[in-house]
């Protein structure tokens, strides 16, 4: 198995989805943190003559299984202007849409000297001792009402979670970008904010990223900030960090799943990060 979410192919608009980018819900098709990726990294080549602007918000839809098989990346810039660029994004597979996603760059500038208010209630990263500080791919890490660990079993619980991560290549052969990191480990907010006791009861149709800065490395946590049910639908709302800090916010809403869950007490992980049932 090549160890990234996709392979490169003859056309450059076109990715080949490796067993990484398998989803848990269903083995025949690809899961939330590889489209993300995969839409954040074709922004950042729509975009990048743009040094001046940098991605501030990205939305990506997911509004149907998507199977694995090649997909395309197209991306029209909507409006691009010297401060702001709207561009939007689809996943096609044999011409049917299978995913759409939107991003906004928005131009660095000087902040202002009044003050607002924010959170005093910030996440910190794992420890050191845990975690040495490192961009090398690894098995996630989460916290609950049980401590630091990359044991999910231990994590299956109704406490308010943590997760922390380090960025898997998105294609073979890439590095990927603090950008391209943060957007696919975004989708992990489904997993703060809606595993329970039971599992994963909660399928996210959506991910909204906001940032008001990069990362400054591939380790990336995310802290569950709440999350809001009714009648079978979630919201769920993560602060985004690094070991700097704060980044921004993710929101990923979710439809109650009857038909399945994701039980991670019958999963392990290898080195690799890839998982064994």
């Amino acid at each position: 198995m090549e160890f990234a979410f996709y392979l490169p192919t003859d056309d450059p608009a076109v990715l080949r989805p490796t067993d990484l980018a398998r989803s848990l819900w269903a083995g025949g098709q690809l899961h939330g943190v590889a489209l993300a990726a995969g839409l954040a990294r074709s922004f950042e080549q729509a975009m990048a003559h743009r040094s001046d602007l940098r991605p501030a918000r990205m939305s990506v839809d997911l509004f149907r299984a998507v199977p694995m098989a090649d997909c395309r990346f197209e991306v029209t810039i909507v409006r691009e202007g010297p401060r702001i660029a709207l561009v939007d994004g689809v996943l096609t597979q044999d011409g049917v849409t299978m995913t759409r996603a939107s991003a906004v760059f928005l131009k660095v500038t000087t902040a202002p000297a009044g003050k607002v208010w924010q959170s005093d209630d910030r996440p910190e990263p794992p420890p050191i001792s845990i975690v040495p500080v490192s961009d090398e791919p690894r098995v996630p890490l989460f916290r609950s009402d049980n401590d630091w660990s990359d044991n999910f079993g231990n994590h299956q619980n109704a406490g308010r979670k943590q997760t922390w991560q380090s960025a898997l290549p998105i294609v073979a052969g890439e590095r990927p970008t603090p950008f391209q990191a943060v957007a696919g480990i975004a989708d992990s907010t489904s997993l703060v904010t809606n595993w329970g006791d039971r599992g994963v009861e909660f399928i996210n149709t959506d991910i909204t990223l906001t940032l008001a800065r990069m990362p400054v490395s591939l380790e990336i946590g995310l802290e569950a900030v709440d999350h809001v049910e009714h009648d079978g639908i979630s919201v769920g709302t993560a602060t985004v960090f690094d070991r700097e800090g704060v980044l921004g916010s993710a929101m990923v809403t979710a439809l109650a799943n009857a038909r399945s869950n994701v039980d991670f007490k019958g999963i392990e992980y290898t080195e690799d990060g890839s998982p064994v049932r």
